[in-house]
């Protein structure tokens, strides 16, 4: 065999690194086409559509809800109270001094009309009945000294003045009598119970408070009554509505009322009544609301968010902000079509609250809307478009 010329050689050794290098390229070629190629959702053949597989990661971070149709309200939701209905409550104070020996209902008790709250010892009390016992006797004396005198006065016996004077001190004594029975009756007392007091209850309703203990001293002119009785079943709702919204609002028109300790949940209620005067530092004008409470679970002196409606022809549907996606003018909703499939729609923004809009075309009801991660399908969409 030939030995190798030092020029071959070199060459040979040339040739195998070049081809080395060569491979190794194609090697990294093709692990980094590999890494490039991406594991997510396919993107769709329509513009303006998202569809994920369904086991997607990403369907996670979505919320859908069904879209429904509400009246139109009037105007963005107002903050409102939850009080009382005052024409169906009771603030209850004792009418006499005295000190209370029992309780006879407590927070949140039903109590019947006229049935006792408390029971007082109490010398006013005594004091009255003392009165009306000497005036009923009283007026039995006078009365017979009266019938003596007509049969007297008819016989000639004695003088008419003296006639007329026992005629008088009857009449007396007899509104004297009227005037101490009407003392026990406005006592709701009946002359019987020895100086017991028994505070009723003029209404029937709930115990709502309670501001007396035994052994407590009770005065006629204490500053808070001794009990609140109230209807719960019927409650106001009293809101402040800005001047601007004034112009749509009368009585009679429905609201709906949404409450923190009950989200999502609406009640109904109607305007009963609408103020007079604006206030002079707020430019506001009070707005008094009458809402039916048959479950008993609003309470008085709640926060609510009240929205004026306008008639039940007009209806739109009621979206969260988060629902909406803004490009320019013009707003848009994703709403999935089957299960993975989201399509962007462009809408009619009727009215745009702080937290909720009203959608009166676009949307119909019935359809599945996404509520949380539209701007998410939004990015997918601008990025198939590209």
């Amino acid at each position: 065999m030939k030995r190798m010329s030092k020029a071959a050689w070199a060459a040979c050794i040339a040739a195998v690194v070049v081809a080395s290098v060569l491979g190794m390229r194609a090697v990294a070629s093709h692990g980094a086409a590999s890494v490039a190629a991406p594991a997510s959702a396919a993107p769709a053949s329509e513009p303006g559509v998202v569809q994920f597989p369904a086991n997607a990661p990403q369907l996670s971070s979505l919320r859908v809800v069904t879209a429904a149709a509400t009246p139109m309200p009037v105007a963005e939701p107002v903050n409102g109270r939850i009080t009382y209905d005052e024409s169906r409550t009771a603030r209850i104070s004792s009418p006499v001094l005295g000190r209370v020996l029992a309780l006879r209902a407590e927070v949140g008790d039903h109590v019947a009309r006229n049935a006792p709250l408390l029971e007082l010892d109490s010398p006013d009390l005594a004091s009255a009945d003392a009165d009306w016992s000497k005036a009923q006797a009283d007026e039995v004396r006078k009365r017979l000294a009266f019938e003596r005198s007509r049969n007297l006065f008819a016989n000639e016996v004695i003088a008419r003045k003296d006639f007329e004077q026992a005629e008088a001190e009857y009449r007396q004594s007899s509104a004297e009598t009227q005037r101490t029975r009407l003392r026990m009756k406005n006592l709701q007392s009946t002359g019987r119970e020895n100086g017991r007091f028994a505070l009723k209850s003029p209404i029937a309703g709930v115990v709502a408070d309670r501001q007396a203990n035994p052994g407590m001293e009770v005065r006629p002119d204490q500053p808070n009554p001794l009990f609140v009785v109230t209807d719960i079943e019927h409650l106001w709702v009293v809101a402040d509505v800005p001047e601007r919204s004034i112009g749509n609002i009368k009585p009679g028109q429905p609201i709906s009322i949404e409450t923190d300790a009950f989200a999502g949940e609406r009640f109904a209620g109607t305007v009963d009544r609408v103020g007079v005067a604006l206030d002079a530092a707020t430019h506001r004008l009070q707005v008094r609301c009458s809402m039916p409470n048959p479950s008993r679970r609003l309470r008085p002196e709640m926060f609510a968010r009240v929205a004026f409606l306008t008639s039940a022809d007009h209806r739109a549907v009621q979206l969260p902000n988060t629902s909406l996606v803004v490009d320019g003018i013009y707003s848009h909703v994703f709403v999935e079509t089957k299960r993975g499939r989201f399509e962007r729609r462009r809408v009619r923004v009727a009215l745009k609250g702080n937290s909720n809009s009203y959608i009166d075309a676009g949307l119909a009801p019935g359809e599945r809307v996404v509520t949380e991660g539209a701007l998410l399908l939004n990015a997918e969409v601008a990025g198939n478009a590209r």
